[in-house]
């Protein structure tokens, strides 16, 4: 297994959806805790960054955050079998100990009814380092390669790159050049025949400040993206591999399913 050198570049995670279409799987947890093969969607998500030696990550807590924050304050004993011995204040013994990832998790409650937009309003002070950073949301896998979208992402010297890809109808389409351009941007149009957004995105810091707004009902997928499509700063990376959101009860059995039968297209660590 290879993995590139450890980048800066942070990645910020959409972690605060109640998930109402998958409610008989999430009731009590956030949707990105919701388990694939024992661990939660999320921690499936930051392998796959962490693999090509992305490790900085941003969450955007809401609905149940304090779940996401439960798992990661106990990250090694989720990870491990453990002894507990309560008759001192730190008796933690760990058994088959695994080696765990380098990651660095920043956890912000951003808000329960907050809209995707304002989520990342409102972190945007943890970014101040980076002129670049990743974004993606909390509920979809893929076999992407994200070295590839960050190399191109600054090819084009543009504010966005989206992550074009082609499944359902049921999301938004683009309009995607040949040259990878996006010349539109619809959250969820009438007839789907083309690209539509996969989330995992790489974004400028510039971006935050010309197209976002501290309105808690913004969306990220209307007015600032529709914006950006028009002002010719939003590009396309095509992917035609895998990738899968897991919205509905179906989704979570189908990536389960894959999991458990290790033909997981995503697992690329």
């Amino acid at each position: 297994m290879t993995y590139k050198m450890l980048d800066e570049m942070p990645v910020v995670i959409l972690c605060g959806g109640m998930g109402t279409r998958i409610r008989d799987v999430s009731e009590n947890i956030p949707k990105p805790m919701i388990a694939i093969g024992g661990n939660p969607i999320l921690w499936h998500i930051m392998k796959i960054y962490g693999h090509y030696g992305f490790y900085k990550f941003i969450l955007c807590l809401g609905y149940k955050g304090e779940v996401i924050k439960e798992f990661f304050l106990n990250y090694y004993a989720m990870m491990n079998d453990v002894t507990v011995d309560l008759s001192k204040p730190y008796g933690f013994t760990y058994h088959n100990y695994k080696e765990t990832d380098n990651w660095q998790v920043t956890m912000v409650d951003t808000g329960i009814h907050t809209q995707t937009a304002a989520r990342l309003a409102k972190i945007k002070r943890y970014l101040r380092n980076s002129d670049n950073f990743m974004l993606t949301y909390g509920d979809g896998v893929a076999d992407i390669d994200i070295n590839k979208l960050v190399a191109f992402h600054k090819s084009h010297n543009k504010l966005v790159t989206v992550t074009g890809v082609h499944p359902a109808s049921r999301f938004g389409e683009m309009a995607v050049e040949s040259n990878g351009a996006v010349t539109s941007f619809a959250e969820k149009p009438q007839v789907s025949d083309g690209r539509i957004n996969g989330g995992f995105f790489v974004m400028h810091r510039e971006f935050i400040d010309t197209y976002l707004q501290d309105d808690e009902s913004l969306v990220l997928e209307q007015a600032p993206l529709t914006k950006c499509a028009k002002d010719a700063q939003l590009m396309s990376f095509n992917h035609d591999g895998y990738w899968q959101p897991m919205d509905t009860y179906r989704e979570y059995n189908i990536l389960n399913m894959l999991w458990e039968t290790s033909k997981a297209p995503w697992k690329v660590w």
